[in-house]
């Protein structure tokens, strides 16, 4: 067993676990992975090369073929695939959704799993994800379900979407949102999902460093 744990924290769209997990991974000196990120590359690289959301024949050998590297420029973590920074690439509203299609193909998610959990069993690691519990750390030291109501999820995705300029509205982003909750709850291959043994936070008129201290709580509670 790993001497320091790994923290496996999943949740639907805007409920925070991304910037929860990186403040938990940088509190407790852990190495943070952003799986969502690798599915948004995966996509992005496709549209790129002209490769269909859908075609899992061609994604499975793109995805297993990607070599990633996340490093920290300040609290921004840079996303390099194949020596290509993709860090302002991957967060538009279409590549969120082109990620959602392609990680519903079992071969798209079997290229990435091996990796992901490697990354994870030498612990000391904080992975965030919406499948990460249940399929990729089952074993993890502390599972994360993070939550919070869909109408605070949707305001905290459009303030987002205003600060870097994305011409939308609010209305727009909840049915974004939703439909991308819907999708993921739903596919038949590794569905968002909380697991049994997980602690549920839910994080509605919580603001980011309550979020933080709460999870870092429950980590510290489990020998982090």
């Amino acid at each position: 067993m790993p001497d320091r744990l790994a923290i496996a924290v999943d949740g639907p769209c805007a409920s925070g676990k991304g910037t929860v997990a990186r403040g938990v991974a940088r509190e407790l000196g852990y190495q943070y992975v952003d799986t969502g990120a690798m599915y948004r590359a995966v996509a992005q690289v496709a549209r790129q090369r002209g490769v269909a959301w859908d075609d899992e024949a061609a994604l499975g050998p793109l995805a297993a073929g990607l070599r990633f590297a996340f490093t920290w420029d300040g609290d921004l973590l840079r996303v390099v695939v194949d020596g290509v920074d993709l860090t302002e690439a991957i967060r538009t509203d279409e590549i969120g959704r082109g990620a959602s299609d392609v990680s519903k193909l079992p071969a798209v998610r079997g290229a990435l799993l091996d990796l992901q959990r490697g990354l994870g069993l030498a612990g000391g690691v904080v992975m965030d994800g919406r499948d990460i519990g249940t399929v990729v750390l089952p074993d993890a030291g502390l599972k994360i379900y993070l939550d919070a109501d869909v109408d605070e999820r949707a305001q905290r995705r459009y303030a987002e979407m205003v600060r870097r300029g994305i011409d939308t509205t609010l209305p727009e982003t909840r049915e974004a949102l939703v439909a991308r909750d819907r999708q993921d709850m739903e596919r038949a291959h590794a569905p968002l999902r909380q697991a049994d043994d997980a602690v549920r936070v839910d994080t509605t008129g919580m603001d980011i460093p309550a979020a933080i201290d709460a999870v870092l709580g429950l980590a510290r509670a489990r020998g982090a």
